[in-house]
């Protein structure tokens, strides 16, 4: 059983990652969050002590430290404008870190962690879960047994409604969450240059506050995308069953299916980081690139 500390306990995405450290067996001793609605503890670790000032939380750490409890791992579900500094925490304080994703903003924030873990001697993960989806794993192997010189048109189209407390929220704001790219199309171009090779141009076509789109060339494939938080942009169908969100991803027009099957990957996530077989720093800046290029271009 290894120990775990949370910081960001009260996101959207942190229940996700108390249920992967419970289902594989480990022990959440400590969380941290600003915000103390975080009841959904108690379906996890209720035992856990909780924090809202960070610096309780830290002395608390050192202090079970000092009595020979060790931590084995920092996971992270804070806004995506302190990834880099809390895992540098993690760091310092001689634990692993398992990170949500955007792993950090910048590119050059990637290298600067790559010298961090080899002075600490201890390693980043980070979640990138698409990668374990059953369809994307079956789209990957089909592309490598396919004709190597082939460039595959592609459409990904997400749509997810946000209401007004987004624009308010850090998640509004592009100097901390990267913007709409960052926030809810990282994943996707993760498992895109995964699949399809590295990013060779990017062009931009629109950039609002609520719709990113535009033109992305891999390796294998030139990707027409297009990301939005706008309501108004869902198909009619979506609107008239009171859907709020519309995911699809087309190869050579052929729709690939990947809404379901997303209740696991976190777990599935952990259980190969817990087995040494996780994605780590370098995985992800290919990710990292691509979306710092969309939000500069």
């Amino acid at each position: 059983m290894k120990n775990f500390i949370l910081i960001g306990a009260a996101g959207y995405i942190a229940p996700r990652h108390m249920k992967a450290i419970k289902e594989t067996g480990n022990n959440l001793i400590a969380a941290y969050d600003p915000y103390d609605g975080v009841g959904v503890m108690d379906s996890h670790f209720p035992e856990a002590h909780f924090f809202t000032e960070f610096e309780r939380f830290d002395r608390h750490i050192e202090k079970i430290k000092r009595s020979g409890t060790k931590i084995d791992y920092v996971s992270i579900c804070s806004p995506n404008y302190l990834h880099d500094s809390h895992i540098r925490y993690g760091l310092r304080i001689g634990a692993d870190v398992i990170c949500e994703k955007p792993l950090v903003l910048n590119p050059w924030n990637v290298d600067a962690l790559i010298e961090l873990e080899e002075e600490y001697d201890n390693k980043v993960h980070t979640v990138l879960q698409l990668r374990h989806h059953e369809a994307i794993l079956e789209l990957k192997d089909k592309i490598e047994n396919g004709p190597a010189d082939k460039v595959y048109d592609i459409d990904l189209t997400y749509i997810t409604s946000r209401g007004n407390w987004y624009y308010t929220s850090w998640k509004g704001n592009e100097e901390k969450s990267g913007g709409i790219a960052s926030n809810i199309g990282v994943h996707f171009f993760d498992m895109l240059q995964w699949i399809f090779g590295p990013m060779e141009e990017s062009v931009v076509d629109i950039k609002t506050k609520d719709t990113n789109s535009g033109t992305l060339r891999f390796k294998q494939a030139k990707v027409n995308w297009y990301l939005s938080i706008n309501a108004e942009n869902l198909p009619q169908k979506q609107k008239d069953q009171g859907l709020p969100t519309f995911r699809t991803l087309s190869i050579e027009g052929e729709d690939i299916e990947f809404s379901k099957g997303f209740t696991d990957l976190h777990t599935i996530s952990y259980q190969k980081i817990l087995d040494g077989a996780g994605y780590g720093l370098a995985d992800a800046r290919n990710s990292i690139e691509i979306v710092s290029e969309i939000r500069n271009n």
